[in-house]
Parts: C-alpha cells; sequence; structure tokens
C-alpha cells in the first residue's frame, strides 16, 4: 500500500486543498489512517480517510454527531471544514494535559451533556458508524431490546466473533440479553459519544476538553462511562469517575454494571480486528455466569 502520508496528502490535493506542506501521520486510530497537514497559507488541519471506504456515509455521519455533540449538548469537539466520501478534515485539537483538573473538567462536560439532552426514545434518526461496521439506530422506546439487539447480538455471524465464541459463549450472550432488565436500571435515553474510549478525549487550545470520532445515538449514559472506565484511563482520571457519579446521582453499584455494558465495545473490536487486544478474554469472562443459567 502507498505510504499513509503519501495517500493522504493525494487525497488532500483531489479535494482541492492544494496548499498542504508535509502530512504527518499520526497513530491511535484503529479503522482510518490519519495525520496532521501542514499548509502553507491556513493553519494545519486534522485529516482522515480509508483506503477502502466502507459506504459512502461514513465521514458525513462522523461529522454529524461532532456537530450534535457540540450544538446539544455543549461539548467541544472540532470544527468541520471537509467530509465527503474520500475524505475528512478537521481543525486540529491538542493532546489532552496530564493533570486532574482537566479530568474533573471532563466530568463536568461529560454530565452536562448526558443530562441535558435526555430524550424519550432510544437510536438516532440515522445509522452511523462504529470503525468500519454500521451502527443500526432504529428509534425504539425499549432500551434494554435496544442495547440487546442493536449494540450486542448484532455481532454474532461475524466470522471472527463466531471464530472466537463458542456455542455456549454465545448462548450465554443470548442469556444475558434476556436478563438485562434485571441486570441494568432502567434508565432514560440521553445523546451519547458512543465510542468514548479515552484515547477520544483530546483539548481545545485554551485546555477544555474536546472529543472526537463519535458514533452518537441516544442511549444509557453509562455506554460511555463503562468506555472509559474499561479503556485504561490515566492515574489523573481518578477524580473523574468520582465527580461524574456525583454530578449525575449515580448509585454506588454503577462499577459492578461497567462489565456488562461494555461488552457491546469488546464485541465490535472483536469482530474488527485480528488482534482485539484482549476483547474475547473479556467477553467470555462477563458472560462465564451466564453459561449454565436456563
Amino acid at each position: 500500500m502507498t505510504h499513509p502520508a503519501t495517500f493522504l496528502l493525494d487525497r488532500l490535493h483531489r479535494a482541492g486543498i492544494s496548499d498542504v506542506v508535509t502530512v504527518e501521520p499520526v497513530t491511535g486510530g484503529l479503522a482510518a489512517l490519519a495525520g496532521i497537514a501542514t499548509r502553507r497559507d491556513a493553519p494545519p488541519v486534522f485529516v482522515k480517510a480509508f483506503a477502502d471506504p466502507p459506504d459512502d456515509d461514513v465521514f458525513a455521519a462522523e461529522a454529524e454527531g461532532l456537530t450534535a455533540l457540540r450544538e446539544l449538548g455543549g461539548v467541544a469537539t472540532p470544527d468541520v471544514i471537509r467530509a465527503d466520501r474520500e475524505l475528512l478534515v478537521l481543525s486540529v485539537l491538542r493532546p489532552r494535559p496530564r493533570d486532574e483538573d482537566f479530568w474533573e473538567q471532563f466530568a463536568h462536560a461529560l454530565a452536562r451533556l448526558h443530562l441535558s439532552t435526555v430524550h424519550g426514545r432510544f437510536g438516532w434518526h440515522r445509522d452511523n458508524w462504529l470503525g468500519r461496521r454500521r451502527q443500526t439506530n432504529t428509534w425504539s422506546e425499549d432500551g434494554f431490546a435496544f442495547f440487546a439487539e442493536h449494540r450486542l447480538l448484532r455481532w454474532l455471524g461475524q466470522p471472527r466473533v463466531d471464530a472466537a465464541l463458542d456455542a455456549g459463549d454465545r448462548a450465554a450472550l443470548e442469556r444475558l440479553c434476556r436478563r438485562l432488565p434485571d441486570l441494568l436500571p432502567d434508565r432514560p435515553a440521553c445523546l451519547t459519544h458512543g465510542d468514548l474510549w479515552t484515547q477520544n478525549v483530546l483539548s481545545t487550545a485554551d485546555g477544555r476538553p474536546a472529543l472526537i470520532d463519535p458514533a452518537v445515538s441516544y442511549m444509557w449514559a453509562e455506554v460511555d462511562l463503562a468506555h472509559v472506565w474499561s479503556t485504561s484511563p490515566p492515574p489523573e482520571a481518578g477524580r473523574f469517575f468520582a465527580r461524574y457519579a456525583e454530578l449525575t446521582s449515580l448509585d454506588s453499584d454503577w462499577p459492578a454494571r461497567m462489565p456488562i455494558i461494555q461488552l457491546r465495545q469488546h464485541l465490535a473490536v472483536l469482530a474488527q480486528f485480528d488482534d482485539d487486544w484482549g476483547a474475547a478474554d473479556q467477553i467470555r469472562a462477563t458472560l462465564a455466569p451466564f453459561r449454565t443459567l436456563s
């Protein structure tokens, strides 16, 4: 394959952004190629592209998610400069600072997003994307049914998932889904980022928390919380969880729910990548109590 920098530079030129001097590839994303493009006549931009786009609307859906988080939930996101089939171009954010105050700010920002966008239904007005897989967002008034069908069971039948999980695991997942109303509290839907691992938390130029790479929908707020909890938050993030729980009046049992809710993300990783970073083991551990239940 062409070198990522060359590939991204070619895509920018094809899009009419011709003053790019260099493109420096960046790491962290798992599905697309990305880089920072230095320009002669304008500030640098972040650029992202797929060598083989999964569909025409992948970047349009991502751009819409960024706008929704900013306009509906008050969360800082990068400005969208261009979004088409081949290319997503955004303003450049900064790496997040390594201090507790930043994470406390993020607790306030995420709580505000979740508390201010409560919605009567689960879903979104369109499907969007989680990595290279379409995320189905068909409207539902039942959060348990929505989560079971569109966030968990939808991964069964994916080749990598079926190869990693045996029949007992798959049956256990179906049992868990039937028991969701007993395992999780009945919470309302709210606007969620949907792919909130710690790498997707960055900073604005003035130090405010900012989010990238959304897969938005109206869903349980704890979908976002579970993702931060489960993706190696740094030591300075400790205050984030306590402050978020305080701001949103979470009960003390919330950490026990995180493995069940994070099953969705572990299944998505398992379905899409040869290296699953331990996702299959995490799935099997969470499903173990449900293998023998009727």
